[in-house]
């Protein structure tokens, strides 16, 4: 799914638009997400070397698990000499839970920490996971060991989905994937597994009434439903629900493979290798077309025990009805008047076989209709205004509109999307049909072992939005937040640290420690990878079949070392009264180092690894970059202004360096180092502006170029 009108974000305004205020007061606790209510209590010890865990009430198998698993990543960490042999823990719940969750339980808690005891309430044990969750957030890491405060926290959940999907019919994900992004998503409390099971490139479920469907339609790539239910009990062990999607009518090239029969034009079908939005969809007129899905549906809900089921219902762009004179003349003889209202049709009628097994049909924003009966959940991926529709009809709904992890854009982008935004127009019962919002982890550009780093750390950020209270918008605490809690995410077996080795190999072999490839390092923290979908035009090549082992798939989606430079140019340009020149010269070795780096990954490097040869355009473009920094620095140093022909060749440095190349990546420094020139240009002018003043001549100054006009 195509997600071309979200919030759109560029990193040069991004830094413009930022305040020059020092970072905010932090937060009391490094925990993520935040939770409800916070008390800070006097003292601390070093932290104890074990965790006892003494049960009262209502214990179960799944809270037992957590603890076994709490003790296991407690013990992991080193104690200081002198802490405390035990913490011991008295946790409380009042009653037993259903062992598969569906949405409808109290997930609050209590956790009071004082010393080395503790105590933990929970009305049952979903929110005893997440009090234990919060416990292990809590140690803090110094130079002197871990230590552990006392606190007093009173929490419980915004919204009651918090949702993680996961795309495993465009690139396959198979089991061990799954589960322990199971994990992560536990450590933050998320508590929805989505898992897009069916598209055009692959059918990833197995049938055993309809074998045909994953035996022509997954390369033999499919969950078996052993396998299924395995993952079902592992998240239903760590509170979380697993919904299945099955794509329907449109993005079905994997069901017409088997039944072309079904199609809305004759076939043959096959596979699709490639990406976007395909004309095949099923024929709504056939009564054969809900035989299938009826049989289909039916053994599925046996399978899958959560409440709803996912049907798409996204991007069918009519082609197909268009073209079929039978299907237009069954619109006209039902008075459905167009297309929209066959779709209507086909959903109700999906709807009616979904209640009949007990299920809710939840649907993209597309399926939105004031005929769809009103227990249809909307799922919306173009905006809050779609979210916001369906709450006024009464439906209820979910958001992933600003979530689309996939493609790449900053934590900070998705922490400010909110499903109930300040502005919203909503009443409170309206309000009320928002149950939250789901990460979308789409599958064209990602494997087993790039999956991870594109979902984790920032998705920590999407938790936090939907679990923590809606003021908490503070980005630089945010981002604070998220690096600490990107190791706890580690300890829960995420890989998207662990496996920046692994994409090394493609580039260099087994040369790791080979002279120079410390420096492809350094440049590989300094790219991005292209943002929404503009790999699909820069690497044409790109399908289904094609490995992801460039330098794209083994940068972040966000390169840290950019951000924090990208922060201190900030402070220090925009400081109020004057240009702080000190702090400048901080960023001297940086900049030393990137252009150093830059320089061999372009001129060097690629003579004996062929793989880098995509990285020649950018590494130039890093050294270029980190120079005209470096004089940009020196001259404010100085306090000798550039000229206005320094000023232009320096910009059109940098307008050569962001140039689009085939690597598919960016350079996020691009845009300070702009705020560096336009400073030193302007420098002089500095003293008699007042800071917004100051603020607007260098944002003029350092704009980039309007693009040429088209011929």
């Amino acid at each position: 799914m195509l997600q071309t009108n979200s919030f759109a974000i560029c990193l040069f305004s991004a830094v413009l638009a930022a305040s020059p205020s020092a970072l905010a007061d932090q937060l009391p606790l490094d925990v993520m997400p935040a939770p409800a209510q916070v008390r800070i209590l006097e003292g601390s010890v070093p932290l104890p070397k074990s965790l006892v865990v003494n049960f009262s009430g209502a214990a179960d198998s799944r809270l037992a698990g957590a603890v076994e698993r709490a003790r296991a990543r407690w013990t992991a960490r080193s104690a200081a000499n002198g802490a405390p042999a035990v913490f011991t823990l008295e946790l409380s719940c009042a009653r037993s839970t259903s062992p598969i969750p569906d949405g409808s339980e109290d997930e609050s808690y209590t956790l009071e920490v004082n010393g080395a005891k503790g105590t933990l309430r929970a009305p049952n044990s979903l929110g005893a996971l997440h009090g234990l969750e919060t416990l292990l957030q809590l140690p803090k890491s110094g130079p002197d060991g871990w230590t552990l405060g006392s606190v007093s926290i009173e929490d419980r959940p915004r919204f009651r989905w918090r949702g993680l999907l996961i795309d495993v019919a465009r690139h396959w994900e198979p089991t061990e994937v799954i589960l322990r992004n199971l994990d992560a998503m536990a450590a933050v409390k998320l508590n929805v597994l989505h898992l897009h099971l069916s598209d055009d490139q692959g059918f990833r479920i197995e049938s055993h009434t309809h074998p045909e469907l994953q035996e022509y339609g997954s390369d033999g790539n499919f969950f078996t439903q052993e396998q299924m239910r395995k993952i079902i009990a592992y998240a239903a062990s760590r509170g979380i629900r697993v919904l299945p999607e099955f794509d329907m009518p449109g993005h079905t090239n994997s069901w017409l493979v088997s039944h072309p029969e079904l199609a809305s034009l004759p076939g043959p079908y096959s596979i699709e290798r490639h990406w976007g939005v395909f004309n095949p969809v099923m024929d709504p007129t056939k009564e054969e077309t809900y035989a299938l899905i009826k049989d289909f549906l039916g053994e599925m809900a046996a399978l899958f025990p959560d409440p709803l089921i996912h049907i798409g219902g996204d991007e069918n762009n009519g082609v197909q009805w268009n073209a079929n004179p039978r299907i237009q003349a069954f619109i006209k003889e039902r008075g459905l008047k167009d297309n929209a209202g066959l779709h209507a049709y086909f959903n109700t009628r999906v709807d009616a076989m979904l209640v009949a097994l007990g299920k809710r049909l939840v649907g993209w924003d597309e399926i939105l209709n004031p005929d769809l009966p009103r227990d249809c959940v909307i799922h919306s991926w173009r905006g809050t205004e779609a979210l916001a529709a369906a709450a006024t009809l009464g439906f209820d709904g979910l958001l992933s509109n600003g979530y689309y992890i996939d493609l790449c854009f900053p934590a900070a982008d998705h922490y400010l999307q909110d499903p109930v935004p300040a502005s919203s127009k909503l009443t409170e019962a309206q309000k009320s049909h928002v149950l939250g919002g789901e990460a979308t982890m789409w599958g064209e550009f990602v494997t087993p072992e790039t999956i991870d780093s594109r979902i984790w750390p920032r998705t920590a950020a999407i938790a936090e939005r939907l679990w923590s209270p809606s003021h908490l918008r503070d980005v630089p605490e945010m981002y604070r937040r998220l690096a600490i809690v990107s190791d706890r995410l580690t300890e829960a077996g995420a890989l998207h640290d662990k496996n920046g080795d692994l994409m090394l190999r493609h580039l260099v072999g087994a040369n790791l420690e080979a002279p120079g490839v410390s420096s492809l390092k350094v440049f590989l923290q300094m790219i991005e990878p292209v943002k929404r979908y503009e790999r699909f035009d820069r690497q044409i090549w790109m399908n289904q079949q094609v490995p992801l082992i460039g330098i794209a798939d083994a940068a972040k989606p966000e390169s840290e070392a950019s951000r924090r430079f990208a922060v201190a140019v900030e402070n220090a340009v925009f400081a109020p009264g004057a240009i702080d020149k000190g702090s400048l010269q901080s960023l001297l070795g940086p900049l030393s180092r990137w252009s150093l780096a830059g320089k061999e990954v372009s001129d060097i490097l690629p003579t004996t690894y062929p793989g880098l040869r995509e990285a020649i355009a950018r590494g130039r473009g890093l050294t270029a970059a980190s120079d005209v920094g470096t004089e940009a620095i020196s001259s404010l140093a100085a306090g000798t202004p550039l000229g206005s022909e320094a000023c232009s060749g320096a910009l059109s440095r940098l307008d050569t360096a962001a140039q689009p190349d085939l690597s598919a990546t960016i350079l996020p420094i691009l845009a300070p180092v702009r705020l560096l020139v336009a400073a030193a240009v302007n420098q002089e002018k500095r003293a008699g502006a007042s800071d917004d003043q100051w603020r607007a001549l260098v944002a003029s100054t350092a704009a980039p170029a309007a693009p040429a006009p088209a011929h």
